[in-house]
C-alpha cells in the first residue's frame, strides 16, 4: 500500500490524460506516507485523515491550506526517517497547492 502525490493547476481529469495540468509529483515516499497517515482518525476533524489510502482523495487550495498545518505537527512529532521524508514532501506540496488559486493536490491511493 502506499500514496503518490500529483500538485496540477486545476481539478485534474480523472478519465484520460491528467498530464496537461501536472506541476509536480511525488512518487518516491508512497509507503512511508501511507503509513504516517494512518496514524490519523479517520473520522476526526483534521483533512488529511480523509486520504484514502486505497483511493484517491483530492484537495483544493482551501483544504490544503488547512492540511498544511497538520502536516507541519506530524514532522515534529515523527521519528521515522523514511516517514519524515515523506510528511516534509507531502508538507511542500500542500503549501505549494494553497499558494495556488485554483490548484488542487491529488492523493492516489492503492
Amino acid at each position: 500500500m502506499g500514496i503518490e502525490l500529483e500538485l496540477h493547476s486545476e481539478r485534474p481529469a480523472r478519465k484520460g490524460s491528467s498530464r496537461a495540468t501536472l506541476l509536480r509529483g511525488s512518487y518516491q515516499h508512497g509507503e512511508a506516507l501511507a503509513r504516517a497517515l494512518s496514524r490519523l482518525d479517520r473520522h476526526g476533524s483534521g483533512k488529511l485523515g480523509w486520504v484514502d489510502p486505497y483511493g484517491d482523495t483530492l484537495f483544493n487550495e482551501q483544504e490544503a491550506q488547512v492540511a498544511s498545518e497538520e502536516a507541519a505537527a506530524l514532522v515534529e512529532g515523527c521519528d521515522d526517517e523514511e516517514q519524515m521524508a515523506a510528511l516534509l514532501d507531502l508538507a511542500e506540496l500542500l503549501e505549494a497547492c494553497a499558494t495556488a488559486p485554483g490548484s488542487y493536490l491529488w492523493f492516489m491511493g492503492d
